[in-house]
């Protein structure tokens, strides 16, 4: 089931302005909709020592999504989600504005909440690529999540 314009305009509102840290970095959420979304980190308020896109800004842009796929995809009322673990491999420096996509199934959605439902929680995971304005990969990683069942 898509989400509405208004759904989809909330939940960048959401995650782009909620923490001060995400709007000091400038990241935001470029589209969003059942159980996908691109985001966006800009390379200007991003810069290390020399001249390229600072590596936790890049670890960042990875992570965030898993926010935004849990506004757009599962019951906040009745769950919350945690970082469990992730993996960041840096392939080549990031010298643009950099995006990442992240997209789950309807089927995905389903099972990780059922379960997350009948046991408390549910832990899934998936793989990103971290691309430059040229379409190059900056960056691979690993993210797990976990869904929980509120008052478990």
């Amino acid at each position: 089931m898509a989400l509405s314009e208004e759904q989809k305009e909330q939940i960048k509102a959401a995650s782009d302005k909620t923490f001060p840290f995400v709007e000091r970095c400038g990241a935001r959420t470029l589209d969003v909709d059942r159980g996908y979304c691109k985001m966006m980190m800009p390379l200007a308020p991003n810069l290390n020592h020399v001249g390229i896109m600072y590596a936790g800004a890049l670890y960042t842009i990875a992570e965030l999504p898993g926010g935004v796929i849990y506004m757009s995809s599962f019951d906040t009322r009745r769950f919350y989600p945690i970082v469990k673990d992730m993996r960041i491999r840096f392939r080549r420096p990031a010298a643009t504005d950099v995006t990442v996509e992240v997209r789950i199934t309807d089927q995905e959605i389903e099972r990780i909440q059922s379960e997350a439902d009948a046991n408390g929680k549910c832990d899934f995971e998936w793989d990103t690529e971290i691309k430059d304005e040229k379409g190059e990969v900056v960056a691979l990683t690993h993210n797990v999540y976990q869904l929980r069942k509120i008052g478990s």
